[in-house]
């Protein structure tokens, strides 16, 4: 008898099937990591809206605060404007981010003195399970299953 060389079919199927259950483990919690981590990024783009909001009614104070995310961001910054101030990234201006979408609404008066961050998950239950806002106090708050038509004082605050 020959010395048979490899590994036999029944050792073959074990470790497909320890494979298979270490990816089967894995890959749900790799789903949750990424959700977490989407969300983690649309609290800060909140935040960096809001610090925007408040550079640009300091720089622009007969505008008010923007109206639009494009009139926070620019493209040419020599020197910046009430139309283009480049205070935040253009990816963030163009409305998506990490599986969210943004948007600035209520943004009433002249000078524009109020407004609402509202962000939403572009598919919910796949890049997100939180609906995120804030407004001129700049407290970032959320909606565990609705999303935000308006942001005001009865939505929760979100843990800072």
């Amino acid at each position: 008898m020959q010395k048979q060389k490899g590994f036999s079919l029944i050792e073959l199927l074990i470790v497909v099937a320890i494979i298979l259950i270490i990816a089967a483990i894995a890959i749900p919690n790799l789903l949750r990591a990424r959700i977490s981590a989407n969300e983690a990024s649309a609290v800060g783009s909140v935040r960096t809206i809001n610090t925007a909001q408040i550079t640009y009614n300091s720089s622009y104070s007969t505008v008010g605060f923007a109206s639009s995310l494009a009139s926070l961001a620019g493209t040419s910054c020599a020197p910046p404007t009430s139309g283009g101030a480049c205070l935040i990234d253009t990816q963030l201006a163009g409305g998506t981010k990490s599986g969210y979408s943004f948007g600035i609404s209520g943004a009433t008066g002249t000078p524009v003195a109020t407004y609402s961050i509202i962000a939403a998950p572009i598919a919910p239950n796949q890049t997100g399970t939180r609906y995120f806002c804030s407004f001129a106090d700049a407290v970032v708050r959320f909606s565990p299953t609705t999303a935000i038509a308006t942001c005001d004082y009865s939505v929760s605050p979100l843990n800072q």
